[in-house]
């Protein structure tokens, strides 16, 4: 029987995707792992990979489709043995559209796993998780009346196959359970007013007195999580002065005496922001209980200080993620945050490179803002606000001197950070900042 290919979700956020390439045409032979499509998410271009063996029948959907709903078919693959007049039957059904997606679920630490392109429906496990497995095993399966999720799979990365059914049903075990009862609309949700349509707020406006621009995936993925945060983590703030003049004078003697590279240039150029990322992740070391995140049955406390940093992109943002920042000299924080910074904005970051991470760090001061507060992105337990360093006077020994100060503002997740643990993060952070030596170390 032929194979539906469908639009992976590559990521736990993506609803749809545009097909930007087609790597294989009608007639090529393909085998598993071999690469087939490119696929444009909200946040990044990624590679799908073929999970069957067979040969392209019928290509559905053209490269550069946009907005291609996950789950939709985009082509038909021929299994072995079998010619056009099997996807001539099957190909009616392939065509069907496909169903709206749901809400995608908030990112997790845990990176999304790879794409599996698969036939019909995506077999899903009582608690919502994608369950991989073969277009066979899934027919198999539903033949026997098998509880996929009941099932251990064998196959690349878990991955249910073939044999793993067959061994299922010599055992006797994973028979489908009664599937379980929808769960009830919370009453306030029911009862919560909606938001006003697309029309009503248009009609507030005078027609051709604006210009109407669509969202883009990445705009509409954060206005979800902004908004999600917002309404789901109790956030506080704690704002700090802190002053600057011992790291600008630790940071100009160590760029001057930065060695050259084959191409006659300084191996590195540390920036402020270097010195703040390593800052935030050594505090989070002399503060472990910060470096958390909430669950609803657990709080997860962090070994590593995995310290995101938030790169303005056009009509968007990206949080790539410093791994294991607190045992990162200086130089690697700065030279890998350049790189990750230019292939974010490139859109070229795979999902592993900005999921997770413990903390994150926002900075507008190169942008002249003085303070404000960031909103927390889940599941972090904590962002750290930066601005503008200035003069300001300050007392100093009864006297009043000129100093380079920034304030910093630490927006925390109650649940898992409360004020007293706020402050002392914060005063950690501070104290990294102003005797810059200890970063060293």
């Amino acid at each position: 029987m032929p194979v539906t290919i469908t639009m992976p979700a590559l990521s736990p956020t993506m609803e749809s995707g545009n097909l930007a390439k087609w790597l294989v045409k009608e007639g090529d032979e393909v085998s598993s792992g071999d690469v087939i499509a490119e696929i444009e998410t909200d946040k990044a271009t990624m590679e799908v990979e073929a999970v069957d063996e067979g040969v392209i029948g019928k290509i559905l959907v053209e490269a550069g489709a946009t907005d291609v709903p996950v789950n939709a078919p985009i082509a038909i693959l021929l299994e072995e043995g079998e010619d056009a007049s099997a996807m001539d039957a099957s190909a009616p059904a392939a065509a069907a559209p496909a169903p709206e997606p749901s809400a995608p679920a908030a990112d997790t630490a845990v990176a999304a796993p790879a794409a599996d392109v698969s036939a019909g429906p995506v077999a899903t496990a009582a608690d919502g998780n994608r369950i991989f497995s073969s277009p066979l095993a899934r027919r198999l399966a539903k033949m026997n009346d098998l509880d996929l999720s009941k099932i251990a799979g064998s196959g690349p990365r878990g991955r249910i196959v073939k044999r793993d059914v067959d061994a299922a049903i010599e055992a006797g075990t994973a028979s489908a359970s009664a599937p379980a009862p929808a769960a009830a609309v919370p009453a306030q949700a029911a009862n919560a007013p909606s938001a006003p349509s697309d029309d009503a707020i248009k009609a507030l406006y005078e027609e051709g007195s604006y210009e109407e621009v669509p969202h883009s995936g990445m705009r509409k993925v954060i206005a979800q999580r902004l908004q999600e945060s917002k309404q789901t983590v109790p956030h506080f703030y704690l704002e700090v002065d802190v002053e600057l003049d011992a790291l600008l004078a630790l940071r100009k003697q160590i760029n001057s005496q930065a060695p050259v590279n084959k191409e006659d240039k300084p191996s590195y150029k540390l920036s402020v922001n270097d010195f703040i990322i390593k800052g935030m992740a050594m505090a989070l070391q002399k503060v472990p209980m910060a470096n958390a995140t909430w669950t609803e049955s657990s709080r997860l406390l962090h070994t590593h200080s995995d310290v995101g940093v938030a790169v303005s992109v056009p009509d968007g943002l990206f949080t790539p993620v410093i791994r294991k920042a607190e045992q990162k000299s200086l130089s690697a924080i700065s030279n890998e945050m350049k790189d990750l910074a230019g292939r974010a904005r490139d859109k070229k970051l795979t999902p592993a490179e900005y999921q997770g991470g413990t903390t994150a760090v926002s900075n507008l001061g190169m942008m002249g803002v003085k303070s404000f507060s960031a909103v927390i992105n889940p599941p972090h337990g904590t962002i750290i606000a930066i601005g503008a360093g200035e003069q300001r006077a300050v007392i100093k020994d009864g006297a009043v001197a000129a100093a380079t100060v920034m304030s910093v503002t630490l927006s925390c997740d109650h649940r898992v950070v409360d004020g007293a643990l706020g402050a002392e993060l914060l005063a950690a952070f501070k104290g990294y900042i102003e005797s810059p030596m200890g970063m060293l170390v």
